[in-house]
Formats: structure tokens, sequence, C-alpha cells
């Protein structure tokens, strides 16, 4: 494992609700996390979470109220935001209007007396690695909110941080754009290799982007791993919401194996799942299971033999009735009502040339899924 290039260690922040009032609200409460050198981590989470508030205490403008923090191994108590070895791209770019694309670059090297030759030298380097070496002589107003985008990023690259902290820079965006400044930003840390910490509330940013997440909620940070391990196998019942589309399923556990906790869903329907933390015959826990790994098929037709989740051995099963059927393009979204009146969510992909079973409203059907496929949650 590479070494960390920021380390938070019981990092505490607080805000009075008032001045000189000892009642306060929590922001940020006991968080413990290592980003590693040279890794793209996104801090993601709802509006409120402290996702900002931490990205803020990294960069200086904020002070914990408890625990430390570190950057290249060297605290930064006390340590104000401009001799910090971090730089800040925020959503508005908070570009000089009356200045050029150049001297907006150069501005920072400016301020650090990097004499104006190297200063000019490195900046035309920045703009060319964000791909904007024609446009050194336009003003901002003259741009697109894409290129504003990539100017800011310039200036923020072109001091050669050892932490570059990005707060949702993408937000300001349409979504077609959004989109490819992703896969653009994503390059562009790998060329430059420095260490991105990026916050944002967009799950698909966050999968498409980061080498790891951090998922927060109220403060606290839930689960921390790479894209396919959060969405695979989420710690809470927040996480797998957060992150993508979950159906989920409340039950009382019958029994447990090595493996599997064997859930009583309706009173009539057993299902298992996987279980890492301690559960108890009789505790109430609530299943995950996302909608693409669930087959739908007509409730008297036997299981297609083309289908792994419903020839597998180990498979969960249960009938229902079609409440709503919606054409999505890509695929095709059938809400199921099961006994119990749970209802789950079940995507089915379109593809060209495969034969597949359309489903109307009312229709009485089975849905399979691997247990493997099935987590069971207890918070």
């Amino acid at each position: 494992m590479a070494d960390a290039k920021v380390e938070l260690i019981d990092v505490h922040k607080e805000f009075p609700i008032r001045a000189g009032e000892a009642s306060a609200v929590r922001a940020v409460h006991d968080l413990n996390l290592d980003i590693y050198d040279g890794e793209f981590f996104a801090l993601l989470g709802p509006s409120g979470c402290g996702k900002t508030t931490t990205l803020r205490l990294i960069a200086g403008f904020e002070q914990p109220t408890a625990g430390k923090i570190l950057i290249d191994g060297r605290p930064m108590h006390g340590v104000p935001a401009f001799y910090r070895p971090v730089n800040t791209v925020f959503q508005d770019y908070a570009l000089f209007p009356h200045m050029t694309v150049l001297q907006n670059v150069m501005f920072g090297l400016q301020m650090d007396r990097v004499p104006k030759q190297e200063a000019q030298r490195r900046a035309v380097e920045a703009l060319e690695l964000v791909r904007l070496p024609n446009a050194m002589n336009r003003k901002p107003r003259e741009m697109s909110g894409g290129q504003q985008q990539r100017v800011a990023l310039a200036r923020a690259i072109v001091k050669r941080p050892k932490v570059l902290l990005l707060d949702e820079p993408l937000g300001a965006l349409d979504l077609k754009l959004r989109r490819e400044m992703q896969l653009e930003l994503k390059e562009m840390q790998q060329q430059v290799g420095i260490t991105f910490v990026y916050v944002t509330h967009d799950q698909e940013e966050a999968l498409t982007m980061a080498n790891r997440i951090g998922v927060m909620s109220s403060g606290e940070l839930l689960q921390v791993g790479r894209p396919e391990e959060i969405y695979e196998s989420p710690a809470t019942r927040f996480v797998a919401d957060f992150i993508g589309e979950t159906n989920f399923l409340n039950g009382t556990v019958n029994t447990t194996d090595d493996e599997y906790a064997y859930v009583d869903v309706n009173g009539e329907t057993e299902l298992a799942g996987m279980w890492e933390d301690s559960v108890k015959p009789q505790q109430q826990v609530t299943l995950a299971v996302r909608p693409e790994r669930i087959a739908i098929r007509p409730y008297n037709e036997a299981p297609d033999d083309s289908d792994r989740s419903a020839r597998a051995e180990e498979t969960n099963t249960i009938a229902g009735h079609v409440v709503s059927v919606h054409y999505m393009g890509t695929d095709t979204r059938y809400m199921v009502r099961v006994g119990g009146g749970q209802a789950i969510n079940v995507r089915v992909q379109n593809v060209l040339g495969q034969r597949t079973t359309s489903f109307k409203e009312r229709d009485a059907v089975i849905l399979n899924w691997g247990r493997d496929s099935t987590r069971i949650l207890t918070h």
C-alpha cells in the first residue's frame, strides 16, 4: 500500500449555533481516514453530511475542534491555508474577470515570487495539459463553463501542490459536459500524479472517477473502499441506498450458517443472503439486492437455461405480480409486488437480438437472484 499523503486522526469539528453559546452543531465526528499518495479519492454524501467541512479542514480554511491532520507526514495544526501544500478548486471557479487566461494561471506563481519567465513557461504547460493552449489571451467571460473549469484546474495544478482539493467543481456544468469532464479529469489526474480529494454528492461521478470512495452521513464516515466494494458490499442501509438503486426487504432471521443468513420475509418465503455482522435467530434485518441482479419470468414458465441467476444452485425465489412497467430505452424497469406487500424493482437490459419476455401490469411472475447478490444489513 502506498504511503498516506493525507491523514485525519480522530478529527472532530463543531460549529457554535450562536456566538458565545455553549451549544454547537456537530459537522464532523471522530473521523479517521488515510488518503494515499497519487490516488483519486472521492468524499461522497448528501448535502450537510460533512464532506465539504472535511475538505475545508484539510485545506486549512477551518480548524478541527479536536484531532489531528497530517499532510505528507507533517502535522497541520496551526499551519494557515496559504502555507499548506494543497490547492483548491471550487465550483464557481473564482477566476479574475479582468485578467487573461494566462494571467489567471500565472497569478499564484507570481504571488510566490516565481520569476516571470519561469511562471509563464509553467502556465503554458498547464494550459496545454488542460487542452487550452490557444486560449491564453482570452478573458474568462469569452469562454464556456467547461473551458472556465479547465482554466481553474490549470491555475491549481500549476503550483504543483502535494494534494489537490476539488469541491464539486463540475456542479455548474450541464449533464453531457459534466460526463465528458469526468473522464478528462480522471485522465488528467493520472498524467500529473497528484493526489486528488474530490467532494461530490453525485454517486455516478464518484464511481466513474475515484480509486476509492468514502461515504459520509451526518458527519460520520460510514464506509471506505474501492467503487466495486462500495457498490457490491455496502456496509449499511444508507450506503446501499445512496450508491445506486437497491431493493430492501425486511424480515426476521430463521437460521444462519458460515456463509448465509436465512430470512423469513413474509411468513411464507425464506430468502438467503451474505452476512458479515453478527446476526442471530429472530433478529430483525434488511436484505438488499440490486435491481439488475434479478431475473423475471412468467409464473408458470420453467427457468431459462441461458439465465445464470435462474439456473444457479444457490438462488432466491419469490412470486409476485407486476404493478408497473417503464421502458427506459437501455432497459425496461418493472415494479413487482410480493407477499407481505413489499415491492421489488427489476431492471432488464434491452439487448438487440436477444429474446426477452415483456410483461404487463397484473401479470403473475417469479423473481430469481443469487444468494451471493444479496446482502444482510443490520443497520
